[in-house]
């Protein structure tokens, strides 16, 4: 059974770090900085580094590519449409791979970049920049649309699935999402229990698919509360999901 354990990185970014223990090899996803990990491995000289997973280009997921490949055997895997460091597989949707001996499954979900791609096993998605803990990425190369549908291709996976970000952005996600709902219990409850979390310094993920469909507004522009909200705030009325989630994403640029 993999274990999952977070190496944080910059100010608030989280290398997600993917142990074997029955072969004491172990995997990294979107190593921006080389540092925390060659410092791991450094403090467990029994562990290997085997697998590195990149799920789009931006520095801080890349950053620490090349280093740790120059230092390590591993075998690096990206997104085939964007230029990825010592890339060694190119990946796009559909694609399975084995890492750790697990199978994930690449599906493409562009929106925070055009190739940006999620890695998903059952009970457990890696995706990146694009949905966050009571967020969403922004939108640096993608349209409303195209973030729209891939987030929404990601909440069809089964409610159970933990869903390991790469950053700590839920505090601050969650005083927008009270205020896109304020009358949404759920969501309350989980702001009291993310700013306990943050005021003792403790990680707030993994989130799993299930609290992002009841707390995530950017999961839930279908929902009349957001539609409502969203009307009220552009003098809107009866928009499509899809433009729900534009006038979201806008609102909380400015947030």
């Amino acid at each position: 059974m993999i274990q999952i354990s977070a190496l944080p990185a910059f100010t608030d970014n989280y290398i997600w770090l993917l142990q074997d223990p029955d072969t004491r090899r172990c995997a990294v996803v979107d190593p921006g900085d080389a540092a925390p990990v060659q410092n791991w491995l450094k403090a467990n000289p029994e562990w290997i580094l085997s697998d590195i997973l990149i799920t789009h280009h931006h520095h801080d997921h890349v950053g620490g590519v090349e280093q740790l490949k120059k230092a390590t055997d591993a075998k690096v895997y990206g997104p085939a449409s964007e230029t990825i460091p010592v890339r060694d597989i190119a990946l796009k949707e559909n694609d399975r791979i084995s890492v750790l001996g697990c199978d994930f499954d690449v599906i493409e979900i562009p929106g925070h970049t055009l190739g940006h791609i999620a890695f998903y096993h059952q009970g457990m998605l890696f995706c990146g920049d694009t949905l966050f803990a009571a967020g969403c990425g922004r939108l640096f190369e993608g349209t409303p649309e195209q973030m729209h549908t891939s987030l929404t291709r990601l909440a069809a996976l089964p409610e159970d699935t933990q869903v390991f970000c790469a950053h700590e952005y839920t505090l601050s996600n969650l005083r927008f999402a009270i205020a896109v709902e304020p009358g949404n219990r759920d969501t309350a409850q989980r702001l009291a229990k993310v700013a306990q979390q943050r005021d003792a310094g403790i990680i707030t993920l993994p989130s799993t698919l299930g609290l992002e469909k009841r707390t995530n507004p950017f999961l839930r522009t279908g929902e009349t509360s957001v539609k409502e909200k969203v009307d009220e705030r552009n003098g809107t009325h009866n928009q499509a999901p899809s433009a729900v989630f534009a006038a979201l994403r806008a609102w909380k640029d400015k947030f």
